[in-house]
């Protein structure tokens, strides 16, 4: 008897104790009694706290221990997850980083653009053929065997023929003799001014004779326009005196003999036997010493030198025709001040590329001659030239 007496009472007095450790749970089961009681309200908003106490004070072994127990666990769990999305809610800002990075993002798309640029200039700076500019560049006259050398001469020479197979010596001339003349005139001046000027004075002086016995004031009048023409005046009347006394008025087919003639020198000799006499000789005027300085086919600077270091690479028999072409190129297309790299048909072979102007339009507008639409310089220039679309020059005066 006295356990089952004893039995209730400690269950009340542990339900008191629960009661009273946990106002909030009594107040939160009875709304009247929570209106009557003041200042409850501070505890009432601590009350999840507390509650966690209270549940975890019931004694293990118990039903309504076990019950706290797991409704704590669940709490506790629940809070977990809270927490949990409450941390990736505040990690969710570090995860759009990628978005702060735009700038880089869009700097990255830049480049491509800058890429675009550089295509666009390298792009400008080649001529036409394409890979002109990178053909060039992989020509390396420092590391080039001679055997390199010859084969490199020998086909610029043949893309130039096949560029100017009308090429021709730009002096108007019907006889060894006139060629003699305009050749020694030529010097200091163009072609052109020289075919301008032969006419009167041929008309007037057709043979060495005649030439020979004229007045030097005359002579020097109608020679004025080529310049120097007071030692060009006793050049031409020195070696038609010459012509008369020593060679009977005939000009002489032998290098040799040409030279001793007043005014008359190796370039002139090679001229006239190449294009008089049908003798191969290279005539390394100024354009051809500059074209094969510019394609490093040799470093001599002087004329003699030049042409047996150039006549090495190439047969005899083509030397006067070596001179047409390269002295044609010189004219048309590479200039001394401004070549026309971009509208260059060698440039892949020419260690000198983009000396000039590499723009293929800007370089087309430095044409000369046929090239540019322009006349020539002959006046009587041969029928090959006008059927590939040459036009005469126009007489003096014109």
């Amino acid at each position: 008897m006295t356990n089952t007496a004893k039995g209730p009472s400690v269950k009340k007095t542990a339900a008191k104790k629960v009661a009273s450790d946990a106002p909030e749970a009594s107040e939160a089961g009875s709304g009247g009694s929570a209106k009557k009681v003041p200042g409850r309200k501070v505890a009432a908003q601590k009350a999840p706290a507390k509650t966690v106490v209270a549940r975890e004070s019931p004694p293990a072994g118990t039903a309504s221990a076990k019950t706290a127990a797991k409704k704590a666990v669940a709490k506790k769990a629940a809070v977990k997850k809270t927490a949990a999305k409450k941390t990736a809610t505040a990690e969710a800002p570090a995860k759009k980083v990628p978005a702060k990075k735009a700038p880089a993002t869009k700097t990255a798309a830049k480049k491509p653009a800058a890429k675009k640029t550089v295509t666009k200039k390298a792009t400008a700076k080649k001529p036409a053929t394409g890979a002109a500019a990178s053909a060039a560049a992989a020509v390396d006259p420092s590391t080039e065997s001679h055997t390199a050398l010859v084969r490199r001469a020998r086909r610029i020479d043949r893309e130039l023929a096949e560029v100017y197979p009308y090429a021709h010596p730009e002096l108007d001339f019907e006889n060894p003799f006139q060629l003699l003349v305009a050749t020694v005139l030529s010097a200091q001046t163009t072609d052109l001014r020289v075919n301008q000027t032969t006419p009167a004075l041929f008309a007037k002086y057709p043979t060495p004779e005649d030439l020979a016995a004229a007045q030097p004031e005359e002579v020097e009048e109608i020679l004025r326009p080529t310049g120097f023409f007071r030692a060009k005046t006793r050049s031409v009347m020195g070696l038609s005196k010459a012509l008369a006394e020593q060679f009977g008025g005939e000009v002489p087919g032998r290098l040799e003999d040409l030279v001793k003639l007043p005014g008359v020198g190796r370039k002139t000799a090679f001229v006239v036997l190449g294009n008089a006499f049908g003798q191969p000789g290279i005539t390394a005027d100024t354009h051809f010493q500059r074209l094969v300085h510019r394609w490093k086919w040799t470093a001599e600077k002087e004329a003699d030198r030049i042409e047996a270091a150039v006549g090495e690479l190439f047969p005899k028999s083509e030397w006067t025709m070596l001179s047409h072409h390269v002295i044609f190129h010189g004219r048309r297309i590479c200039h001394a001040r401004k070549p026309a790299c971009g509208a260059c048909p060698i440039a892949p072979l020419c260690p000198a590329y983009g000396e000039g102007e590499t723009d293929p339009e800007k370089a087309k507008k430095l044409l000369k001659y046929e090239k540019g639409g322009f006349p020539g310089q002959r006046l009587k220039p041969p029928q090959s030239y006008l059927d590939a679309g040459g036009r005469p020059a126009p007489p003096l005066g014109a």
